[in-house]
């Protein structure tokens, strides 16, 4: 599923009408029936339904949806919000419709009546602004999404809430809380920012006939990662295979305050398949971690006041890619040990606190030529890029693609929906997880995840949103069944990989 601006989205209607002939109103009846039909599936036969229209395509739809839920025999009524005038187009052509099958049209000058009237069974299906809605709401349409928010009803939005924004960046708005919103032909972007989202409720998004062509046509490549990708792209194995197939990787970190987050990348690494994991780290680090990891092994590395110490002994041709940063500490003495992994021919993983000390030095990135993947969330991100938090969850997807291009890194951008991003640009949504997932280490398991994954046969890329996913799947089926978003710890969902395997593969 693609996940799209609204100037790219009018690019696909434009495309699929110019070159494909298909025409405006054929794609309105599409996705009003489409919408209706699963409104019939939520909506018991006995409830009425009123439709709120606007004008141009999204009041559109919703004479489709009206007049659809009346011709099934639902009681379907439709408030017009705009006046007479605004009602041009395809939009006019699917009222007449509506009208000539008996549907009844209430003008805006009743919409305060019949909105403060409204039964608690009603449910309002809110189809009044699509996604090029700019800024604030002008009166009326303000005033009546301010009164809708006061209802308790069962609130069902056509491809976007009234007033949302469909592009990131937009913090000025007032538009519908939805119940559930059924987006249509791609998912808008701000379904995945952090202020934005909670708008939409539950959604849906439906395929009402766009050619894939015209999907090909973006120029930015947005998708999300769903079970289907991941079913299609995880590599199989062998009756043949033997340990050294599967990767050998190393993870430099650990320190006297922190041995615990080694101990969870390395447990990490190990159930999620990798062959042999070694863990690199001081000689306390290594006594209060080896019981929680017996199948790794251990590199015992220098240290200085508890902390890693820089050492130009660690042969890195022995491994097939190295993670780095994980409780490792900000002591400046360890920061030599950021460029000297970067120096290696492995692909490297820098987290934690890794990226603190990437910072002091990020031209350690330049002319490396093996992929360098970096896990930031959302407040490391804005050191990265020495902006403020605010600003990197307003854009995500953006500064994400900005500092992967500017860099030649992977970035994936941790959060509810976590953004992978190549160095091309290229983005993808993982939407496994859940608020379990919001607890110390759980970043730290990620990381031994992404370590195995990319050792693995298949490409960088499918390896990140591969790892996104079962860290994420892992959580979501610990939590149905012998755990809660509340008890779950980042131990817990190393153990929890398993199921996903057994259930996914």
């Amino acid at each position: 599923m693609y996940i799209v601006t609204a100037e790219e989205m009018y690019g696909i209607d434009q495309f699929s009408m110019k070159h494909t002939g298909v025409e405006a109103s054929i794609l309105m009846e599409n996705a009003g029936r489409e919408i209706a039909q699963r409104i019939m599936d939520m909506v018991g036969f006995e409830q009425s339904i009123l439709v709120l229209a606007g004008s141009g395509n999204n009041g559109g739809d919703g004479f489709v949806i009206a007049r659809t839920l009346r011709n099934m025999g639902y009681q379907a009524s439709v408030l017009q919000v705009v006046d007479d005038e605004k009602i041009t187009g395809h939009a006019a052509y699917h009222k007449h419709l509506y009208q000539k099958c008996d549907g009844i049209v209430d003008p805006l000058d009743k919409g305060r009546e019949i909105i403060e009237r409204l039964d608690k069974e009603v449910v309002v299906v809110d189809a009044m602004v699509g996604i090029g809605v700019k800024g604030m709401l002008r009166d009326p349409l303000h005033s009546i999404v301010t009164q809708l928010n006061q209802l308790e009803n069962l609130t069902i939005s056509v491809d976007i809430p009234s007033g949302l924004p469909a592009d990131e960046g937009e913090a000025d708005f007032i538009a519908v809380q939805a119940s559930h919103t059924f987006m249509i032909g791609a998912i808008k972007q701000t379904a995945f920012v952090q202020h934005t989202a909670p708008y939409y409720g539950e959604w849906d998004c439906l395929d009402i006939g766009f050619p894939t062509r015209a999907f090909e046509q973006l120029e930015n490549e947005r998708k999300i990662w769903t079970e289907k990708e991941f079913q299609h792209t995880f590599p199989k194995r062998s009756a043949y295979d033997h340990k050294g197939d599967h990767g050998k990787g190393l993870i430099i970190g650990g320190s006297a305050n922190m041995p615990g987050a080694l101990g969870l990348t390395t447990r990490a690494a190990l159930r999620s398949g990798a062959g042999l994991v070694t863990a690199g780290t001081t000689d306390k680090v290594i006594q209060r971690i080896a019981t929680f990891c017996p199948e790794a092994t251990f590199l015992t590395l220098p240290e200085e006041n508890d902390h890693l110490q820089y050492n130009d002994e660690i042969e890195y041709a022995k491994f097939d890619a190295v993670a780095l940063g994980i409780g490792m500490g900000r002591e400046a003495t360890s920061r030599p040990i950021i460029r000297q992994a970067a120096s290696s021919k492995l692909p490297l993983i820098i987290d934690g606190d890794g990226l603190t000390h990437l910072k002091e030095d990020l031209t350690v990135l330049d002319g490396k030529e093996e992929p360098v993947i970096l896990t930031p969330h959302p407040g490391e991100m804005a050191m990265l890029l020495e902006l403020s938090i605010k600003d990197v969850l307003m854009r995500p997807f953006y500064y994400a693609k900005k500092f992967a291009e500017d860099y030649n890194v992977y970035v994936v951008l941790k959060g509810a929906f976590t953004i992978i991003t190549t160095p091309e640009g290229k983005q993808a949504v993982n939407v496994s997880g859940n608020a379990g997932l919001a607890k110390g280490g759980s970043g730290d398991v990620l990381t031994g995840i992404i370590l195995t994954m990319i050792m693995q046969k298949q490409s960088i890329f499918e390896g990140l949103c591969n790892a996104c996913f079962i860290h994420g799947k892992s959580a979501d089926l610990l939590v149905q069944g012998q755990h809660s978003e509340h008890d779950l710890l980042a131990s817990d969902v190393i153990e929890g990989v398993s199921l996903v395997y057994r259930t996914f593969l």
